[in-house]
Formats: structure tokens, C-alpha cells, sequence
């Protein structure tokens, strides 16, 4: 059964489970004793820091490892903001972070901090000069800056090496959360702090990284600890410290080679999808991104029952859609990005994947949206050249979708625009956060303008002229 989920977790590594099974005998003890088997404890603890260092970077004694990628990005970021309070209480991000940084970002809001979110563009990709921009409209001296090397749910690359030349410009440290990259590769040089998390490389769960420059400003804002320079407190998970270390090491080693080979399934993928599939958006950078991870939206599909379906013809796939989120708003990468949401698939191959199951995927793909496509009464495909009808002034049509859920609005919109003259509005009213994202999307796809939106009882009136 293929495992197409590697962003949120890929398989353990066969390198990882040798080292953990032997650590598990050899690395019981507590390595801040200096007895015989504490004395050994420590020196897997000493290789397994300067492994991870060398392929982060850093120094090992700038490098500590936390419980899991989550706690390194709170740690980190909350380390630096109270090291630098004297210098300012300004913090700011890129619009697409992961959900742990934009938590940490509004504590730190809630706590009488600032924050400033930097917008990307339609692929994701925060611009050159954006965070100098941000840095230099700041209400006031800004303490720390963060930015992903690559997205976690699009794959797009961020630009890293720019941003860091930005911040050191303004002599702000910028923390760069690596989770998706580091095992693919080193971060570009110039950044101040870095995280990551080994269950993203096929390393144990329960282990993250948090690298602290030498010369950075930094408060553990924890109790003072005697472990992991008082920065990680707690006794440390040496088996699996040692079984990250000893996977990033090899697949870093195989990195260059595997990479290769899954950037031509993920560009096939992208290609092909749009081709198989009617009405399909593929999203993020098609080059400055991720290799082994691919992002489309499918018009007219509920995400929660699309991914049931693949998940029930053998494929573990994920997704950005609303409709498989408890809060039912769409991701916040693809609000920022302002790209379809509804139908969101989310493809990223962990190693050695296998081209023909990327073939059977392609193969099953078509059937499988198509059949979530007509349960839901969606309009068959159709062109969205314009009707030959003549335009004129009518009254504007309502499409009530009030109490409906992604991806119904759009649905509902969709059957009867072809039945508005040319020039005609329609206007759909829903109380679903996504519709706000996925109209205009849809409009776009289309060929139509979306004219805005504007309060109802209820909800929102979306208008969308038909072209």
C-alpha cells in the first residue's frame, strides 16, 4: 500500500532502527555520570551531537536536541525574543510558517509583543527586499525574524540566503525552521538559530534539533537545567538521539541521488494531473521547491471524502482543504497564497518510492475524483470560453448556500453560470470561511470576475460576473 505522506512523517529509516535497537542496549544509562555505563552513554551522546551538527552546520556545542520539532521552534523563538527584550518586543514571520511558529508568534502577541506577518506570492515564495521591508516598517526595533527553508504543505522553497543577508542588515537574528529540508541538504548560510525535526527524515519521532549561533542573544525561558546546555531540560532519549543522528547521516549521504529520482515522478505527477483531471489546480513553485512534493486542488470535491477514497484504493495521502479540518477553514498556507483550497491533495513521496506507483496513482486518480465529483451533483467539465449570447443588464441572480460547507458554494455556483447571460452577477451567499478563499479561486480558474464581497444576513454575499 503506498505511503504518499513523507512531509508529516516518513518511514523510519533502516539505518535509524539498527541504531536505536543497539543504543537501546548501550545507551540506558545517564550520560552525566561518570561511571563505566555513564561514561559510554555519553560518548553516543557526544558522536550523535557532532553527526547532527555536521550536517546542520553549527558547532556541536551550538546544537542541542529538544523532544520533538514543535518544542525546538518554541524553544528557539522564545529563547531569542527574551534574549533581545532589551533590543525590542517585534517579531516578524512569513504568512505560511508552520501552525507551531504562528502559535508561538501570538503568544508572544498576547504577551504585549508585535508581530508582523510577510505576505508570499501565488507560489508561496515570500519576495526579495519583503522582510527588509518588514523589518524597516516595524513599529518598533525589531528581536527576532523566522522563516521556513521550504513549506511544509506546497514544498516551495523560501530564500533563505537573501533573507538572512536582510536581517543581518538590520542586525536581527533570523531563525530558520528546516524541518523539511535538512534532509535533503544544508541551509544556506546566515542564519542565527535553526530547528528541525527527525520523524521528517526518517529518524524516531520524539526528536528535534534546536541550533543556537554562538554570539546570538539567548534566555532559555525555562527553570534552569543542567541538560542540553539548559536549553532541552530533562533527562535526554539517547536511543533515539542516536538513531536521528545516525539517519540523518545517511540519508543525507543518499540525498543527492534519491532526489533526482523523485523530482521526475513529482514533475510527472504535476504534469499529468491537470491532463487526467478537469478543473485542477497544481500549486507551489514548479522550481524553487521541495523534490519529492506536489500540490493540487481539485473544483468541486470535498478533501475529506477524496482523501477516504484514495485512502480506500491504497494511497495515504494529505491535505490542506478545510473539509478535513475540525476548525473548517481552509489551510492558512493556501489562504495566503490565494489558491483553491476545496479538494486539496498533498503528495510527497518518501525514498525509495517506486515509479509504477506513481503510474497506478496517476491511473486511479481521474476515477476517484470524478466519483466524489458526481455524489456531490457537481457540473460536468466544460469550456469557459465565453457564451455567444449578447450582454445585457440583468437582475442580479442569488445562490443561497447558507449552512453549506466546502465545496457545495462552489458547486452551486458553478451550476448555474452558464444560465447568466454574459455581463450577468451572481451572487452566492455562504457562511463556510473557505468560500472566501475558493470563489475567487474558482473565478479564476474559470474565466470569470469575481467583483467582491459584501455583508448578508447570515453571512457573506460572494459576486462573481459571468464573462
Amino acid at each position: 500500500m503506498p505511503y504518499f505522506d513523507a512531509a508529516s512523517s516518513a518511514p523510519l529509516h533502516s539505518i535509524a532502527r539498527q541504531a536505536l535497537l543497539a543504543a537501546l542496549d548501550e545507551g540506558w544509562a545517564d550520560p552525566a555520570r561518570l561511571y563505566r555505563e555513564g561514561r559510554r552513554a555519553r560518548l553516543l551522546l557526544d558522536a550523535a551531537r557532532e553527526t547532527a551538527a555536521e550536517a546542520v552546520g553549527c558547532r556541536p556545542d551550538e546544537l542541542v536536541f529538544t523532544s520533538s520539532g514543535t518544542r525546538a521552534l518554541h524553544d528557539g523563538i522564545a529563547g531569542a525574543l527574551a534574549g533581545r527584550r532589551r533590543a525590542g518586543r517585534h517579531l516578524v514571520v512569513s504568512a505560511v510558517e508552520h501552525s507551531a511558529v504562528l502559535h508561538a508568534a501570538a503568544a508572544h502577541e498576547a504577551g504585549g509583543g508585535t508581530v508582523a506577518e510577510v505576505a508570499v506570492d501565488r507560489a508561496g515564495r515570500v519576495a526579495p527586499g519583503a522582510f527588509a521591508a518588514a523589518l524597516r516598517d516595524a513599529p518598533g526595533p525589531t528581536a527576532l525574524a523566522c522563516l521556513q527553508s521550504a513549506n511544509h504543505e506546497v514544498g516551495t522553497e523560501q530564500p533563505v540566503a537573501e533573507v538572512a543577508q536582510e536581517c543581518r542588515a538590520a542586525d536581527v537574528p533570523l531563525l530558520v525552521d528546516a524541518a523539511q529540508s535538512l534532509g535533503w541538504g544544508p541551509v544556506a548560510d546566515g542564519w542565527s538559530l535553526l530547528t528541525a525535526s527527525a520523524h521528517k527524515w526518517g529518524g524516531p519521532a520524539g526528536v528535534g534539533l534546536l541550533a543556537v549561533r554562538k554570539g546570538v542573544r539567548f534566555a532559555a525561558h525555562s527553570p534552569a537545567d543542567e541538560r542540553e546546555s539548559g536549553r532541552a531540560p530533562g533527562f535526554e532519549n539517547l536511543p533515539a538521539i542516536v538513531a536521528a543522528a545516525a539517519s540523518l547521516r545517511a540519508v543525507r549521504q543518499e540525498a543527492a541521488a534519491e532526489a533526482a529520482r523523485l523530482r521526475e515522478l513529482v514533475d510527472r505527477i504535476r504534469a499529468r494531473v491537470p491532463e487526467l483531471v478537469p478543473d485542477v489546480e497544481v500549486v507551489g513553485d514548479p522550481v524553487h521547491r521541495l523534490p519529492h512534493l506536489v500540490t493540487f486542488s481539485c473544483l468541486y470535491v470535498d478533501g475529506e471524502t477524496l482523501l477516504h477514497e484514495l485512502d480506500q484504493v491504497g494511497f495515504s495521502v494529505s491535505s490542506g482543504s478545510s473539509c478535513t479540518s475540525s476548525t473548517l477553514t481552509p489551510s492558512h498556507v493556501l489562504r495566503a497564497m490565494g489558491v483553491l483550497s476545496e479538494g486539496n491533495v498533498r503528495v510527497s513521496l518518501p525514498a525509495g518510492t517506486a515509479a509504477a506507483d506513481v503510474e497506478r496513482f496517476l491511473e486511479v486518480l481521474p476515477g476517484v475524483v470524478g466519483a466524489v465529483r458526481e455524489r456531490l451533483g457537481a457540473p460536468v467539465s466544460a469550456s469557459a470560453a465565453p457564451s455567444a449570447a449578447a450582454e445585457e443588464e440583468v437582475p442580479e441572480l442569488i445562490v443561497d448556500a447558507l449552512g453549506r460547507r466546502c465545496p457545495v458554494p462552489v458547486i452551486e455556483l458553478a451550476k448555474v453560470i452558464d444560465d447568466v447571460p454574459v455581463g450577468g452577477v451572481v451572487a452566492v451567499l455562504a457562511d463556510d470561511e473557505a468560500a472566501r478563499l475558493d470563489i475567487p479561486a474558482w473565478c479564476a480558474m474559470r474565466g470569470h470576475d469575481y467583483l467582491g464581497e459584501r455583508p448578508a444576513d447570515g453571512g457573506t454575499a460572494y459576486r462573481v460576473r459571468r464573462r
